[in-house]
């Protein structure tokens, strides 16, 4: 019976200790971690208002690779966020929601299975480095367990959360050095607001098109644009057909001595209106081709200027695409909307084109 008192009174004094320890202990916890990348600020923030490239770098991922991811609101932005879950226990299912998207600031709300409410992650971006040529990302996380005894003891181990969240940041700016480091909000609707990039649509279309390799000069450039028009002109000619949009280059390679391309034009039977139907193949000469393609989803965005700077501004264009979450496939192509003898000078418009997987 002495005994059996004697561990009642241990248990006893052990829950008081456990009562007092756990009250003493903060209610709440903070982790803060940083790390630099010198990419632009505009892919930073839009990499990180992107759920969709959480899985890119996020440690959830690493976690459990096969986990079930779900993406709701929308793409990027206030409002987008994710859902998931694993089979994992210590993954468990949450749901990230962006709460806050400032210039500098940007925010999560968190929802998961562990203990804690109120939880929240936030990236502050700063710029640093010579000239403040690069990006300081700090993420902290703060977790609030109010009068959770438990809670407030698991805060003990709130460093293995820190942990991640290095691990994290040191896979972000892994994912943000594949990024061209291209401006493109300086690139893209600057004198347009119609010029800026968006993802669209694109219907199945009748394609003539001639190929071209020919030295990085421009005005080598133009006259073999120029002799492949009239080699498809010719065949337009000869089918009873007219162009159904504005004459297009796709790129094949642009390298640093040479430009291979190939030369296009969209048509339809003379005549016809709205979107174009299927044509029987055309005769064909020289070395013109013909293809109909297939409805595909494509990454767009209009530019102003000279034909020579269009290889920078297809990668500040891919830049945009992989900042909010998509892959791009194929050949670029851009429709010089406004004829090709501008397309030579500063007053050249271009619709680029880029299709997304």
């Amino acid at each position: 019976m002495t005994r059996l008192i004697e561990i009642l009174i241990s248990l006893a004094i052990v829950a008081v200790l456990f009562v007092v320890v756990g009250i003493a202990l903060p209610s709440s916890r903070h982790v803060s971690e940083s790390i630099e990348t010198n990419r632009k600020m505009v892919i930073v923030r839009d990499t990180l208002t992107s759920p969709r490239r959480f899985k890119e770098w996020n440690t959830l991922a690493l976690r459990d690779p096969r986990m079930d991811w779900k993406f709701f609101g929308p793409d990027s932005g206030v409002g987008a966020g994710f859902e998931y879950t694993s089979n994992n226990k210590q993954v468990g299912t949450g749901k990230w929601t962006l709460t806050k998207s400032e210039p500098s600031l940007i925010e999560y709300d968190i929802v998961d299975s562990s203990r804690g409410t109120d939880k929240k992650t936030k990236f502050t971006l700063k710029p640093t480095g010579r000239n403040n040529r690069n990006v300081e990302i700090t993420q902290t996380y703060d977790v609030d367990y109010g009068f959770d005894l438990m809670g407030r003891y698991s805060g003990l181990y709130i460093r293995s959360v820190g942990d991640d969240i290095k691990l994290g940041l040191g896979k972000l700016t892994n994912t943000l050095a594949s990024v061209p480091n291209y401006d493109y909000n300086a690139d893209f609707g600057r004198k347009d607001q119609a010029d800026l990039p968006k993802v669209v649509d694109v219907p199945a279309e009748n394609l003539l098109f001639a190929p071209a390799t020919v030295e990085r000069d421009p005005d080598k450039i133009q006259l073999a644009i120029n002799a492949n028009v009239q080699w498809i002109r010719k065949v337009m000619d000869a089918n009873g057909l007219e162009a159904a949009g504005p004459l297009r280059v796709i790129t094949t390679e642009f390298a640093a001595d040479a430009y291979s391309f190939d030369t296009a034009m969209p048509v339809r039977k003379k005549g016809e209106t709205g979107p174009a139907t299927e044509i029987p193949a055309p005769k064909l000469e020289q070395q013109v081709q013909f293809v109909r393609t297939t409805p595909a989803r494509y990454a767009t965005a209009g530019f102003t200027g000279h034909m020579i700077n269009l290889a920078k501004v297809r990668d500040s264009l891919r830049a945009w695409t992989m900042t909010h979450g998509y892959e791009t496939t194929g050949r670029p192509f851009e429709a010089w909307t406004n004829g090709v003898d501008q397309g030579f000078t500063d007053e050249g418009h271009y619709q680029l084109y880029w299709q997304l997987k």
